[in-house]
């Protein structure tokens, strides 16, 4: 946990702790909010389905974030990716049934990405199914873009949307939150990989928050399915933002890559102290799973049995 004067950041799920996600655990004295409140693991990673490790770190994960959403008065979407928030089907690859769906949203004030507007074709039916399935459940659910909201002594401020990486993104589109309580302010900047958007950058310098929470680049992917160039930039920005941050907390597309420590420090003037994990901040080993999963199929071999049932989660899926 990060204690700064009166607010406490609890990081919930990542892929410092093995799995794909952001949810952050935020409290002040006012109110508890969970954010971005979903995890999953890749599909295929070095042409192979998860290591059953993987699978226990993720079901972990999803007990976590049902244990925080029912301390919570608010959970947040900044965007419909399925790493980002709970949906309500089945999936051995999300950890969810309609039961843990309940468990994160119901009786919640839920505040989210607007599903009509800056929206990709897959996000927004996926919101549009999300929707129908959380309407009768929750407290309230209020679309947020540009939205802030004062909640005693505590702002919570939404920016507009920004894109998911690099400007002109066919990711689409995420919402950053910053929650501000006497002074103190953190910034949740989830997927701006960086971030790559010089428009995005400026935001958050203008916001010149103690604390950011923030999804770093996919080095793994750069000259691949990303541009080295925006990567580049992404790397740059963090450099640039670890000057003006007190405390800057590395997460998400970043750590799938085992060497992105050295990724990072090559951009960096001098050597800080201030960038983190959410492993770090727990006091737990960093455990970059999906970036060892090849690793992990010549050290721990899975079974058929295990293999079996992999392949027939995955034809069913398809």
């Amino acid at each position: 946990m990060i204690l700064v004067d009166k607010v406490k950041i609890i990081p919930i799920a990542d892929e410092s702790l093995g799995v794909r996600s952001m949810t952050t655990f935020i409290e002040t004295p006012d109110v508890r909010i969970l954010l971005d409140a979903g995890v999953a693991l890749a599909p295929l990673r070095y042409g192979r389905p998860p290591h059953p490790r993987e699978f226990k770190a993720l079901e972990e994960a999803r007990k976590r974030i049902e244990e925080y959403a029912e301390r919570a008065d608010i959970v947040t979407i900044s965007h419909y990716h399925l790493d980002h928030y709970t949906p309500p089907f089945k999936s051995i690859y999300t950890c969810t049934d309609q039961e843990s769906f309940i468990k994160v949203y119901q009786d919640k004030l839920v505040l989210v990405k607007n599903f009509e507007e800056n929206i990709n074709v897959r996000q927004r039916l996926r919101a549009k199914a999300l929707y129908r399935s959380i309407k009768d459940i929750v407290y309230k659910l209020i679309h947020v873009d540009g939205y802030s909201l004062n909640l005693g002594d505590t702002l919570i401020k939404f920016s507009k949307v920004y894109p998911h990486g690099p400007d002109g993104s066919k990711l689409g589109w995420i919402l950053m939150v910053t929650i501000v309580n006497e002074g103190t302010k953190v910034l949740f900047a989830p997927d701006v990989q960086g971030p790559m958007s010089s428009s995005a950058l400026k935001y958050i310098l203008t916001e010149r928050p103690e604390v950011l929470i923030l999804g770093g680049p996919p080095t793994y992917l750069s000259g691949i399915k990303v541009a080295k160039e925006l990567v580049e930039r992404g790397l740059k920005s963090i450099a640039l933002l670890s000057k003006v941050c007190k405390t800057l907390v590395l997460e998400h597309h970043l750590l799938r890559d085992l060497h992105w420590r050295e990724q990072v420090f090559k951009y960096l003037e001098e050597e800080v102290g201030n960038l983190i994990t959410a492993s770090q901040i727990l006091g737990r080993t960093e455990n970059l799973l999906e970036a060892r999963r090849a690793e992990l199929y010549e050290e721990e071999p899975p079974d058929k049995e295990f293999l079996r049932w992999v392949r027939q989660h995955r034809k069913s899926k398809e």
